[in-house]
């Protein structure tokens, strides 16, 4: 089978790799149907990445099962799943808590897409293995679209979790977005479904900005000029400057929820924070606990995911169109 390889700046190639086999009666085999890139994934491709290429790329996807060992009993050959990005056992204790991210199963940051807790390869591969089949694999609902939930392993979960259950404690929230990618568009998405008072998305992207607005999103291209008083502020650019302005943006006991990768260091406003008594989380996310939370959202129509695809593209046309500067684009397999 071929992993999509990451190995230089801006340069991805098809690289050839065993089969993956069953290694215990607990696990899968699936090969993805529909993958799509993280916000992350474009700051790799970038080169602002902290770990050496070559690797396996890709952590976001639906995929087909296509082998499962004698105990998986959740899914089975041909249904289609939402694999999360983090692998998981689903009993550890840190599992039983929600704590998916931080298994004591595997090596610490066992991913996809990142030999930084082991090598599990990649999303954008013909075949991958999935070691936990039962604790893992998410049963795509059949009425969505496998393109349209692409990023459920990852972004669109990860969405949900940052403005959802704020919202359900602080109805009619206003809402601030801070972005420059998919992450903040899912956002204002799903905190328009859920009932925000207001939203402010911010970016700089015009492009990006249409879309907030056809979500019912006000915007704007910088946060200067922009009054405090946000309740909740969702930050998404990876930069510590805009995160710094983001928290000085929230009215008092205001929550910040930051979904940037950091790879730059920078300085917060620790005595304004302190003075407004701010609550910031910067969180690697435990996206496999949400996942059934954020499909049933998507299940019922009231949310739009599909807005943001940016682009369909043949699986073969990988290594070339990949490296683009695409919002979210999903890549599919044909016939599958």
């Amino acid at each position: 089978m071929r992993e999509l390889t990451y190995v230089a700046k801006r340069t991805v190639e098809w690289r050839e790799a065993p089969d993956p086999r069953l290694r215990s009666g607990r696990e899968a085999i699936v090969a993805p149907v529909a993958a799509t890139p993280c916000d992350v994934d474009s700051a790799i491709l970038a080169g602002h990445g902290f770990v050496e290429p070559p690797f396996a790329l890709g952590h976001e996807c639906v995929a087909r099962v296509v082998e499962t060992g004698d105990t998986v009993t959740a899914v089975g050959p041909g249904d289609l799943v939402v694999v999360p990005w983090s692998i998981n056992c689903g009993t550890c204790d840190r599992c039983r808590a929600g704590l998916t991210a931080h298994c004591t199963a595997v090596p610490y940051m066992a991913m996809y897409g990142a030999p930084i807790g082991g090598s599990w390869g990649g999303l954008f591969s013909d075949l991958v293995r999935v070691p936990y089949a039962d604790a893992m694999l998410v049963p795509l609902p059949p009425a969505l679209d496998p393109v349209a939930m692409a990023s459920a392993s990852d972004n669109w979960s990860l969405a949900w979790r940052l403005i959802a259950p704020h919202l359900k404690a602080r109805p009619g929230a206003r809402v601030l977005v801070v972005a420059r990618g998919s992450i903040g568009l899912y956002v204002c998405d799903i905190a328009r479904a859920l009932g925000a008072g207001e939203v402010l998305y911010v970016d700089p992207a015009a492009e990006h900005r249409e879309l907030a607005q056809g979500y019912g999103a006000a915007t704007a291209v910088s946060l200067e000029g922009v009054p405090p008083g946000f309740d909740i502020a969702v930050e998404a650019t990876g930069r510590v400057d805009q995160l710094a302005l983001t928290v000085k943006a929230l009215a008092p006991e205001g929550i910040c929820e930051s979904a940037g990768n950091h790879f730059r260091p920078g300085e917060l406003p620790l005595l304004d924070m302190y003075l407004t008594g701010v609550t910031l989380r910067v969180a690697r996310d435990n996206v496999r606990a949400h996942i059934p939370d954020a499909l049933a959202l998507a299940a019922t129509g009231e949310v739009a995911p599909e807005k943001v695809v940016s682009h369909v593209i043949d699986w073969e046309d990988l290594p070339t169109a990949l490296p683009e500067k695409y919002l979210k684009p999903v890549f599919v397999r044909a016939g599958s």
